[in-house]
């Protein structure tokens, strides 16, 4: 659900704005509206700031995980903005010594061949006008025309590999030379030198870690310091986007706060001298931010629905209404007891390493609840990494996906979209009146009756409705209430001959949007079946490399590996599909026929930026 706010309007000194806005941050629960902003140069510096920052602390993160690398004992740093410095400076250095490395290394590939020798040689011969070509050819190249070659040049092979061979040859000055082989650069120092670079290069390199020791001992002063940057910013943005009145001595600021916490902020403008504000609900047109408050199992899913946008203000949210769906529609999609299970168990670890409330927490229960209900599905339809389960439990009667499940998915589709359209009935009915919402119920009342006449007796015969056909009274009742609705209360108020001309173009645009929609939960059908065919594929695979007659360990070391690499990829890929296209459906399909309105403003009051947040 939807958290009710407050709006206020706030008008106060100017010159109490800094001593204002850090109250509000220390009460940490009004909102203060900032839209319009734009950052100038010293702003975009603090936000360069804030955003190196945070990268620093979560690169300490995995810097103290190396116990080679971190030193404990290390000297921290005075101050966080000191801690910041330190660590901007490595990294900047790091980051020029790697490049560094890098090339070294790959000039260390090009000088191999050349071995060992003493430059000032090759410019003591160039001074006698004695000149060296070095030169590289295939091996085949080599071998076949080296006797040609050496009739008419002076040559000496330097290096042979399986694949080139690389030569030098004794040439004057400017002469031309004939040869089927690539001319190299001439190297100017040999490889004893450039390892020696190499090796001086990551020694610096080492070296750096005693400055990253230092950040790291002094973390929670790096993380403090990002907080006050944060919380600089936060005032920034406030009082660059105030109104200013009475030629700059006041200013006047949009605020909002939670209507269950709006006492707690009354009562600090009440006891703050100099402020005048006014309180009140939200207009329709307020750019209203939003908070949701959902129990424990819906919030798990907020950060599917925060993918897409928020809700409007004022609106349904629809995060607990599509979660079962998206849970079982996941499990359709991955659709394999064996990959379920490997998902549960890592969002089980992911539990256990995540024990504070957070994104961390909130992912590992994700993975968690949508492994299980794969761990069920994949069950119900007897697939373990592939496996029939047939074969093993032939007397138990698993559900044949492959077989059946393609006219159940459009039936799953069809579901959901009519519980999106009776969400749309209510939230339209709660928002701005019941009669606005009629020609929604008429489509909903068609799209239903259909469903129940024709749709029922084509998933089983069995399961008809003997007084509500599609050749019955009721049926025909019902449908023609529905089309009247549809085609004259699309509009109230309007003339009817005009609502009906409207009707007729919504008529068109509907049924072909429906259509489509629903064709669109094909894809659960053609995801699950295609990632257990690939897993089949796989363990055939792996089956068909066996030698005929091996035993048992010649069986498990040819195909352990194989199928490790195959059902991993597959393991990757359909978990990538299981997520990605049950949003798509949730996102486009139910979003639209439930009527959905985004708002791109989420409620982020004023507060303190602690230590615990940054790190």
């Amino acid at each position: 659900m939807i958290a009710k706010m407050t709006k206020y309007a706030l008008v106060l000194h100017a010159a109490q704005s800094d001593d204002f806005i850090e109250k509000l941050r220390e009460l940490g629960l009004m909102d203060i509206t900032v839209s319009g902003w734009e950052p100038s140069d010293e702003d975009r510096q603090l936000l360069l700031d804030i955003e190196g920052g945070t990268r620093a602390l979560e690169s300490l993160k995995t810097f103290r995980a190396d116990a080679a690398r971190f030193d404990a004992k290390a000297a921290p740093c005075a101050t966080g903005e000191e801690a910041y410095a330190v660590y901007t400076k490595a990294q900047r250095s790091v980051t020029a010594l790697h490049a560094e490395l890098s090339r070294l290394e790959k000039s260390a590939e090009e000088l191999r061949p050349w071995g060992e020798f003493d430059p000032s040689c090759l410019e003591a011969l160039a001074e006698k006008g004695i000149v060296l070509r070095y030169f590289s050819a295939p091996r085949n190249v080599y071998d076949k025309q080296v006797g040609v070659w050496s009739e008419q040049y002076t040559l000496s092979e330097i290096h042979r590999s399986d694949t080139a061979v690389w030569f030098v040859v004794v040439a004057a000055p400017g002469e031309e030379l004939s040869l089927d082989a690539q001319e190299l650069k001439a190297p100017r120092m040999d490889i004893r030198e450039v390892e020696r670079r190499i090796a001086e290069t990551r020694k610096n390199i080492q070296a750096l870690d005693a400055d990253f020791s230092r950040v790291a001992v002094s973390e929670r002063l790096l993380a403090g310091y990002v907080g006050s940057l944060k919380e600089r910013l936060q005032g920034v943005r406030v009082k660059a986007t105030a109104r200013q009145e009475a030629e700059g001595h006041l200013v006047v600021m949009e605020g909002w706060a939670e209507a269950e916490t709006s006492d707690r902020v009354d009562a600090l403008l009440d006891a703050y001298p100099g402020v005048v504000y006014l309180k009140g609900d939200p207009a329709p047109e307020d750019d209203t931010p939003v908070k949701l408050k959902n129990n424990r199992f819906a919030r798990i899913f907020e950060l599917v629905g925060d993918m897409y946008a928020r809700p409007k203000y004022g609106t349904l949210d629809l995060t607990p209404f599509f979660a079962p769906f998206y849970m079982l529609f996941f499990g359709i999609c991955l659709n394999d007891a064996g990959y379920g299970a490997i998902l549960t168990l890592l969002g089980v670890w992911m539990l256990s390493k995540n024990r504070r409330p957070g994104m961390m927490r909130q992912a590992a229960w994700f993975a968690t609840l949508c492994g299980a209900v794969t761990v069920a599905f994949g069950l119900f339809c007897g697939s373990c990494f592939g496996i029939n389960m047939k074969e093993w439990f032939p007397s138990v009667p698993f559900f044949d996906f492959q077989g059946k499940f393609f006219s159940i998915a459009l039936a799953i589709g069809i579901v959901q979209i009519l519980f999106g359209m009776l969400l749309k009935i209510i939230t339209i009915s709660s928002t701005v009146g019941f009669r606005y919402s009629l020609a929604s119920l008429g489509w909903f009342l068609v799209l239903l009756s259909a469903s129940i006449a024709a749709g029922l007796p084509m998933l089983d015969p069995s399961w008809g409705i003997p007084f509500f056909t599609i050749s019955s009274p009721a049926f025909y009742a019902a449908v023609a209430v529905g089309f009247v609705l549809m085609l004259f209360f699309n509009s109230p108020g309007k003339n009817p001959f005009v609502n009906f001309g409207l009707g007729l173009w919504d008529t068109y645009n509907n049924l072909t949007g429906i259509l489509s929609d629903v064709l669109s939960y094909i894809r659960l059908f053609a995801i699950g079946l295609s990632g257990g065919i690939l897993a089949t594929v796989f363990n055939a695979l792996a089956d068909g490399f066996v030698p005929e007659g091996a035993n048992i360990v010649v069986r498990l070391l040819i195909m352990i590996p194989i199928l490790l690499i195959g059902h991993g990829i597959n393991l990757f890929m359909s978990t990538i599909s299981s997520f990605v296209h049950p949003m798509r459906l949730t996102f486009v399909e139910f979003y639209k026929n439930a009527g959905f309105e985004m708002s791109m403003r989420s409620f982020d009051p004023l507060r303190k930026m602690d230590q615990t947040e940054n790190q």
